[in-house]
């Protein structure tokens, strides 16, 4: 009876000891990854910028504080828009005369601290923060698409997403053909001057016909101008001529015979 009693105490103290342990095993045995999604340690962002036509960028961030930056948004979710290598290139001169403060803040600038597809970018506008955005400093830029066309607007130049580089959750990232200059460290991009209005005299000027001018017909000839007129004067003076001619020699006849008689009376 006590052979009995203590096999079956063995035994309750066996289960007692076996059970939650198997049970605690099964707790906490990893759940895989859900579909889709990559885990975020195994992500090297550098790598992967690297590797598709964003090396510049990419050693760029390496070399800056800026990295830390992205690294600790990865496993919340981060957007990455990196500049070609030939965009970097044309920006390099700008990106020198920056203080360290402003090339941080302009690689920060290309991150979004939340994780957005290519067909989300495709359907939404607006304004969107990046991770250089700190309270007063907005660092922010424009999302605008058209159709399968999206690009960012920052007021100082516009940029197009040209490829995907990585597109997994938690991390996005696409290739850009300009380096984004956000409007607290750039000038705005000078705006196109109005056309000048028109002048009134410009307005009351009517548009001359084209073609062949067409002469105006000469002003009509005066009375004395007409052939007419000519002939009528030439008449008139002929005989005014013929008149005076008369008068003349009339009176040269009679001149001879006034002496002669003035004579015989005072002899």
């Amino acid at each position: 009876m006590k052979l009995q009693s203590a096999a079956a105490a063995t035994l309750l103290i066996l289960f007692a000891v076996i059970l939650p342990c198997h049970c605690q095993t099964s707790k906490t045995k990893p759940s895989p990854s859900a579909k889709g999604e990559a885990p975020a340690a195994a992500i090297s962002i550098i790598s992967l910028m690297s590797a598709h036509g964003c090396k510049n960028f990419a050693d760029t961030l390496s070399a800056s504080p800026a990295e830390k930056t992205f690294e600790d948004n990865v496993e919340g979710g981060v957007t990455i828009f990196c500049p070609t290598d030939d965009a970097m290139k044309s920006f390099a001169p700008k990106f020198k005369n920056l203080t360290a403060d402003g090339k941080q803040s302009v690689l920060e600038y290309h991150g979004v601290p939340v994780y957005q597809s290519m067909s989300s970018l495709r359907t939404s506008n607006g304004l969107m923060n990046t991770l250089a955005t700190d309270g007063a400093n907005n660092y922010d830029f424009v999302v605008q698409n058209d159709g399968q066309d999206v690009t960012l607007k920052t007021k100082v130049v516009t940029a197009k997403i040209t490829g995907t580089v990585f597109e997994k959750e938690p991390v996005a990232i696409f290739s850009i053909d300009e380096v984004l200059e956000p409007t607290e460290l750039f000038k705005l991009a000078p705006t196109p001057a109005p056309a000048p209005a028109p002048t009134p005299e410009a307005d009351a000027e009517s548009p001359k016909p084209a073609g062949k001018k067409h002469k105006s017909p000469p002003a009509p000839a005066s009375p004395a101008d007409s052939p007419v007129s000519s002939r009528k004067g030439k008449v008139a003076a002929s005989t005014a001529d013929k008149n005076g001619g008369f008068r003349f020699n009339g009176g040269a006849m009679v001149a001879p015979v006034f002496f002669i008689w003035l004579a015989h009376l005072l002899l």
